[in-house]
């Protein structure tokens, strides 16, 4: 699955011509050691900054808590953060679980006041924004799409917060968790990650990535 070679089958070789028509798609989504390194940069990044808003964030949500129980979720889309960035800047399979895991391995193993748990909320909200790009088959990478992965992040959180954290609240304040929480996961992840690839691609760190390539296009 993963290979530094990045240059496709010359096609003017017997094994070439056999593969041609997979070529592509094989291509695109085959894994290079940069893609690693740079997904792993990104999760330690996101990480750091988790690390910092497990204390604010979670602060301000328990305090919006008191106030009205769902309103906890409007600060719960930074958390998601590191599988939309993620899924941007690499665009190919298991990116947006690959980095969002790392970012939320990097807090429990500091310190947080979940503990490893937040090991298996990354894996979900990773795997919220993957189904995401997944359904649009890694080709589309455009704002809405970003906003979407953001809210399918969400999803999959609520379900594990309800389950985990608040099984004890009212059907009514379950049901409304959900849709603030996926707007947060729409606009702090959704948003913010499509606005920090563009302003990465921008700044040419992206530039042996096809979302590099894209922003300059865009610029």
């Amino acid at each position: 699955m993963f290979s530094d070679n990045s240059s496709p089958v010359p096609q003017g070789t017997r094994k070439g011509t056999l593969l041609s028509s997979s070529t592509p798609t094989t291509h695109r989504f085959r894994w290079r050691v940069v893609d690693i390194v740079v997904a792993a940069v990104l999760g330690i990044a996101c990480g750091l900054v988790f690390f910092a808003w497990n204390f604010v964030g979670d602060a301000i949500g328990d305090a919006l808590k008191l106030i009205f129980p769902p309103l906890k979720g409007l600060l719960g889309g930074m958390w998601l953060l590191g599988g939309v960035l993620g899924g941007l800047v690499i665009r190919k399979p298991g990116a947006a679980v690959f980095v969002e895991v790392i970012a939320a391995t990097v807090p429990a193993l500091i310190g947080n006041q979940w503990g490893l748990s937040t090991i298996v909320s990354g894996l979900l909200q990773g795997l919220g924004a993957e189904i995401v790009f997944a359904l649009f088959l890694y080709r589309v990478w455009k704002l809405p799409v970003a906003i979407l992965a953001g809210a399918g992040a969400a999803v999959l959180e609520w379900v594990h917060e309800i389950i985990v954290w608040y099984a004890p609240w009212t059907a009514l304040n379950k049901g409304l968790f959900l849709p603030i929480l996926a707007v947060s996961g729409a606009i702090l992840a959704g948003v913010l990650g499509w606005l920090l690839q563009r302003g990465l691609a921008r700044a040419g760190a992206l530039d042996r990535f096809a979302s590099g390539r894209d922003g300059h296009r865009l610029a």
